[in-house]
């Protein structure tokens, strides 16, 4: 039970899965950072105000726990699509030419026939040689 496991974990994929999901992590927090620091005060310079907790709608008027804050929301979608889009570039792009690579140095051989076909081939043959068909 304990091999099946061992087996399990070092398998190039469950490994790979691993390392992006810390880098993800760790990377995630350098991005929040870099979104706080720099594009929101952008984002507040153009529009002219802070924006966040002014960008939304309350759900129940004049009761603040039930403001649903569109800023928010977009800060979000900005973080996850400069996240995925600094791993695909710099992991997933370099990772696909890479296999692409290797897989142009090492073409498979084509597998041999099985026994069965060798023995129907030898019989045809034969039986062409019988009959003085070329």
């Amino acid at each position: 039970m304990l091999k099946g496991f061992r087996d399990f974990i070092t398998r190039g994929n469950v490994i790979e899965l691993a390392v992006a999901v810390v880098i993800g992590s760790a990377f995630t927090t350098i991005v929040n950072t870099v979104v706080t620091s720099i594009i929101t005060p952008v984002v507040n310079a153009i529009g002219g105000t802070q924006v966040e907790g002014t960008v939304g709608f309350p759900i129940i008027a004049g009761r603040e726990d039930t403001f649903v804050d569109l800023a928010a929301i977009i800060n979000a979608v900005v973080v996850f699509l400069i996240t995925a889009a600094v791993v695909y570039f710099i992991f997933v792009v370099p990772m696909n030419s890479f296999q692409e690579r290797r897989k142009r140095g090492h073409e498979p051989e084509p597998e041999a026939p099985a026994e069965d076909v060798l023995l129907l081939q030898e019989i045809r043959d034969l039986l062409k040689a019988q009959s003085g068909r070329p």
